[in-house]
């Protein structure tokens, strides 16, 4: 066989891992983005990372403003919390709409439309007058994200194949991992020197560099002979085929419940921390960046994790463990013991085994439907957004502080076991689950 590259051929990827089998062939069997110029290249990996953590800086990094939010504008910390839950349903319902659109007309167009809609938004956040439009007008920046990160995974999927695609997403990942850790430590530094207006400024100002550089340098890398022609019916047709199939929901409901836990975090702690425990705006920017790090830490671990045990038992047993820490969280919240460590010790504990579901249901859920795993990765990112949407007001309902913010962590990973073991009945997953541990503990 004549000198080439080693190619991936019938790869299972969970995580980063991939079980595969290679073998040498020409080496002008390249998929279209590994034909490009070096230089090139790199311009557009780079561009589709912006893209990609367009969504996280969009949801965190005004996290520290809440409790000015909330002065300012006269209203109360669950109404508040609504414009995070406005945030999440834009995203959720953007990537159902997006995503078939992006398949039917092109990747380019509703790109660059979603992205100016973002600005759009942001820019009129500026001027908010009240806390309506504020909610509503945060929907709209949700859709617009919603649009870089479907059309981003699209186009590398449109690019590049095999071991290079499994590379370029694990950058990506890492890419959603990061930019939750600085995007509220970027905001409590502008709010060192503005108001919480000024935040929506700088989104503003991240969304016409990312348009501006994707107009310059992505391509359209859809051509029209793969466009899809199954128009609204066949996208309704292959949502429904996915609700039919018990496991794939069950576990789309375990990733979604997770997502709950984590988002109840993610809209409570800038009140239990700056408000009950009385830390500074920059205080608690480093304080959830801590957070983060024992999320982004627990699904690297996982990947050696995944070397020893299958993904349905570090899902199982990371579930069980987060409802333990869970109640030691709610328990040390409620009696207020240990104070400031009662509270963050256990809730980072809780965050890392989310780190540890996360990517385990996803890999378990999207491997069922691989004919159409473009769908179902949609229905599964919308879910996900979707209960964290609910859950994220939750905490402001039940009165912000510690106790609540516990309640509702706690519920949410109560409930994703519940789910996991009664409706998705990890005993009794297909053999093909099995098979896939197995390849990826080789």
């Amino acid at each position: 066989m004549p000198h080439g590259r080693k190619i991936l051929v019938g790869w299972r990827l969970v995580e980063g891992v991939a079980e595969t089998r290679t073998l040498t062939e020409p080496a002008d069997d390249l998929s279209p983005g590994e034909l490009l110029p070096l230089g090139r290249r790199f311009r557009i990996v780079l561009v589709l990372g912006f893209l990609t953590a367009l969504g996280p800086l969009t949801i965190d990094m005004y996290l520290p403003a809440l409790p000015t939010i909330t002065t300012d504008l006269h209203t109360s910390a669950a109404a508040v919390q609504l414009t995070l839950t406005g945030t999440l349903v834009g995203l959720a319902f953007g990537q159902l709409l997006i995503g078939p659109l992006s398949d039917a007309v092109g990747r380019r167009l509703p790109l660059l439309a979603g992205v100016a809609v973002h600005v759009l938004a942001s820019i009129l956040c500026v001027f908010a007058p009240d806390l309506a439009m504020l909610g509503t007008l945060r929907v709209l920046q949700g859709l617009g994200a919603a649009a870089a990160a479907v059309v981003a995974m699209a186009m590398v999927r449109d690019l590049f194949d095999g071991f290079a695609a499994a590379r370029l997403f694990s950058r990506l990942m890492l890419v959603v991992g990061v930019a939750p850790i600085l995007a509220p430590t970027v905001g409590g530094l502008v709010l060192g020197w503005t108001s919480w207006r000024g935040v929506f400024v700088v989104l503003a100002a991240a969304g016409a560099a990312i348009m501006v550089a994707a107009a310059l340098v992505l391509p359209e890398t859809l051509p029209a002979t793969g466009r899809r022609s199954g128009g609204v019916r066949g996208t309704v047709r292959d949502y429904g085929r996915l609700f039919t199939d018990r496991v794939y929901v069950g576990l789309v409901l375990v990733a979604g419940l997770a997502m709950a836990a984590l988002f109840a975090y993610v809209s409570g702690s800038s009140y239990v921390f700056q408000d009950e425990y009385g830390m500074s705006e920059q205080q608690f920017a480093l304080v959830f960046a801590g957070g983060a790090v024992g999320l982004i830490g627990a699904t690297q671990f996982n990947v050696r994790l995944l070397r020893r045990w299958t993904p349905q038992q570090i899902l199982g047993g990371s579930l069980l463990a987060g409802v333990g820490f869970g109640v030691v969280l709610l328990l040390l919240a409620a009696t207020e013991t240990g104070g400031l460590a009662g509270v963050l010790i256990p809730l980072w504990l809780v965050l890392t085994m989310v780190g540890l579901a996360m990517p385990n249901a996803p890999a378990l859920a999207l491997s069922r439907h691989g004919e159409a795993a473009g769908t179902a990765a949609a229905l599964l990112g919308a879910i996900q957004f979707g209960v964290g949407a609910v859950a994220a007001p939750l905490v402001g309902m039940l009165g912000v502080g510690a106790v609540a913010m516990a309640i509702v962590v706690f519920g949410g990973m109560l409930a994703a076991t519940l789910v996991f073991f009664l409706v998705v009945r990890p005993h009794r997953l297909p053999a093909e689950h099995r098979r896939l541990s197995r390849l990826v503990r080789a």
